[in-house]
């Protein structure tokens, strides 16, 4: 098959088209004929060398959601057969041909959707689901802040929230992208360039802060983080992007009874991964097939022209979800 190879750790044209061998399958995996494949900060990670794989993703190959249409299926696997169309959550693989994905971490595709939306949907979606509604335990009329509200992750999270019944406010690094955010959903979006976010929700709120935050950033923004969070606020960390390290006020957290948490989806195990699967499949999937949470795919480029897309995620100049797409 033909796969997009990391020949070398770097920057995006060390991205190329190779040949590698099919992947072949477990008894409780099934081979997908890939038709699209999102792009994620971790793929850029990944590709400087920053982010190994686990142990049985291909190492040379990234990608961690993929759109397409299954083509063999392992002897434990009863729920699909060869002809699904399917979107799934991979460790690994995802910019090729072919990819292999556990049986639990697929899930149909709406017949509404195409397979660069579909493809668009794994990674996000999982994250979110596991870090605002497991971890973050928002409930309906329940307030939530987004940090990167244009991003992939962020759009997700506005329409998801929304559509539970939650008040959602985000930052974005321009006037246009809040108003991006605002058109999906958002109750307020905050231009972080211009306006202090703490400010701006200490006022959206008059005082009482968010019950929830869902952050990217790390670094500065932990005493803001902090102040904007409510009583028996939650703290959900899924990056870094600003620095690990952090200046934290533990009398706070303690006056609050905050709870700062955060987690990493990749090296989690396979059940763990179904069973957020299974909650998206009954929650979240009828919201996409009636048009209520609407994939955004930003742009879609040709395979062979991964190091372009890598140079995009890497501008942040999009909203939204950027996927590439297989000739078929």
């Amino acid at each position: 098959m033909k796969a997009i190879v990391i020949t070398q750790p770097g920057g995006p044209e060390v991205l190329q088209l190779a040949e590698r061998p099919k992947p072949v399958i477990a008894d409780d995996e099934v081979l997908i004929k890939v038709m699209a494949a999102g792009i994620n900060r971790p793929d850029i990670f990944q590709r400087k060398g920053n982010y190994p794989p686990p142990a049985g993703a291909p190492a040379d190959i990234p990608g961690l959601e993929v759109a397409g249409i299954i083509t063999e299926v392992g002897k434990k696997v009863t729920r699909w057969k060869p002809g699904d169309r399917v979107c799934a959550l991979v460790a690994g693989g995802g910019y090729a041909e072919y990819c292999k994905a556990p049986k639990g971490q697929c899930l149909p595709i709406p017949t509404n959707l195409s397979f660069p939306k579909a493809a668009s949907l794994p990674e996000t979606f999982f994250t979110v689901w596991s870090n605002v509604f497991d971890r973050g335990n928002l409930q309906p009329g329940q307030s939530l802040l987004v940090h990167g509200g244009s991003s992939g992750i962020g759009v997700t999270a506005i329409q998801m929230a929304k559509a539970l019944g939650s008040t959602v406010y985000v930052t974005a690094g321009s006037d246009e992208k809040c108003s991006f955010c605002e058109q999906l959903g958002a109750d307020k979006a905050i231009n972080y360039k211009t306006t202090d976010f703490k400010d701006a929700i200490k006022s959206l709120t008059d005082g009482t802060g968010v019950n929830v935050i869902l952050d990217m950033i790390g670094g500065n923004y932990m005493p803001g983080n902090i102040d904007s969070l409510a009583v028996e606020g939650r703290l959900v960390m899924i990056n870094a992007m600003n620095g690990r390290e952090v200046q934290l006020d533990l009398g706070k957290v303690m006056a609050k009874r905050l709870i700062i948490t955060g987690s990493m989806l990749r090296s989690r195990e396979t059940a763990f991964k179904a069973a957020i699967a299974q909650n998206l499949e009954q929650k979240i999937w009828p919201l996409l097939s009636s048009g209520k949470i609407t994939p955004i795919v930003y742009k879609t480029f040709d395979a062979g022209e991964a190091a372009e897309a890598h140079k995009l995620m890497e501008s942040s100049t999009h909203t939204g979800k950027i996927v590439l797409t297989f000739a078929q």
